[in-house]
């Protein structure tokens, strides 16, 4: 009893020493974070951007008095097609035609002054110096007869061009300011017709001057139209800090109004040599930079990579900077590494 006592004994320890070994081999692999990676494309690629915008003229004018008075007549409405020249609004001339009239008297006056110097200078009873003046002063009470007569005439406001009147910003009887709008006026041309919109620097740098553009406007369902960037600006906006994009639409025959909501597609050209990977694969990202994790030559440690972004689009991120002669990324799992994880690849 003694040795079968002994044995079995002996046999526990056995299996206790061999099970001991397997368990810190468990506890390290389960320490491993599971990976899986993903091969790093090389490609051209062309992003296809997204805008919204309110359609608009190229030659959208607001038209205004060139002097401030009361505004006496308004003879079109909002949505009036207006032909070039026609009277659009009048002020109330009463206190111009005032001015016009004492320029005149004032011009009529210095005539006789100068008539009558000239005339004693002749007679070698006045100076040179008494001649000169009035000869000036009649110069001068020409010049503001002159500026009385043009403001008369720009006391009313005529259509530059062909148009439709889309907004009517004064009413009769209101007093007015010099240059305060009193219409906006769209041309009534087929092919003026554009969307304005801001983009990030991002997207800002990879559009040129000319890209094509497929524009979907909600007045015409199911009907696209096709566009190109026909202005880009060279400094951002102020106020939203985006670039503003122009792109021109051509009608196809469609009769277009301002104010349309349109959404535009935009096929930017193609950036060279950009490394694509699926934006699961980026750790982390701000603005320009972000950061990947590659799998050290062990395969079971990892070394975090800081990139440039070029643009994201959609599922892809483009990296211009950061990855050269790195084949593979870690593309799952990225949520739990640190520099110092420990990975397994994922079967």
């Amino acid at each position: 009893m003694r040795i079968k006592t002994k044995i079995s004994i002996a046999i526990i320890s056995l299996l206790m020493a061999c099970n001991s070994k397997p368990k810190e081999i468990i506890k390290q692999e389960d320490d491993a974070i599971l990976v899986k990676t993903t091969k790093v494309e090389t490609a051209d690629y062309k992003p296809t951007l997204q805008y919204s915008g309110m359609m608009a003229s190229t030659n959208e004018v607001k038209l205004s008095f060139k002097i401030g008075g009361i505004v006496s007549k308004i003879y079109v409405k909002e949505g009036d097609h207006v032909s070039k020249g026609q009277l659009l609004a009048t002020l109330n001339l009463t206190e111009i035609n005032a001015q016009v009239e004492q320029s005149t008297q004032a011009v009529e006056k210095a005539k006789r002054d100068a008539s009558r110097v000239k005339n004693l200078y002749n007679d070698t009873a006045a100076t040179l110096e008494q001649f000169q003046n009035v000869q000036t002063q009649l110069d001068v009470a020409k010049e503001n007869q002159r500026i009385a007569k043009f403001n008369l005439e720009f006391a009313q406001i005529r259509a530059l061009e062909n148009g439709t009147v889309t907004k009517k910003i004064s009413n009769e009887g209101e007093v007015i300011a010099a240059g305060s709008p009193v219409f906006i006026i769209n041309s009534a041309s087929n092919n003026d017709w554009v969307i304005r919109f801001g983009v990030s620097d991002k997207d800002w740098s990879v559009l040129k001057k000319d890209d094509a553009a497929t524009v979907l406007i909600d007045a015409y369902p199911n009907k696209p139209f096709k566009g190109l960037i026909s202005k880009k600006a060279e400094s951002a906006d102020p106020y939203s800090n985006t670039y503003e994009i122009e792109v021109k639409i051509l009608p196809n025959g469609e009769k277009f109004a301002s104010g349309l909501f349109a959404t535009v597609q935009l096929k930017a050209s193609a950036v060279k040599d950009l490394k694509l990977l699926p934006i699961e694969a980026l750790a982390e990202a701000d603005e320009k930079k972000g950061f990947v994790f590659i799998l050290n030559d062990d395969k079971k440690s990892v070394k975090k990579i800081l990139v440039t972004i070029a643009f994201i689009d959609k599922d892809k991120v483009a990296i211009s900077s950061g990855l050269e002669n790195i084949n593979e990324v870690i593309s799952d799992g990225i949520s739990y590494l640190t520099e110092t994880s420990k990975v397994k690849i994922a079967e």
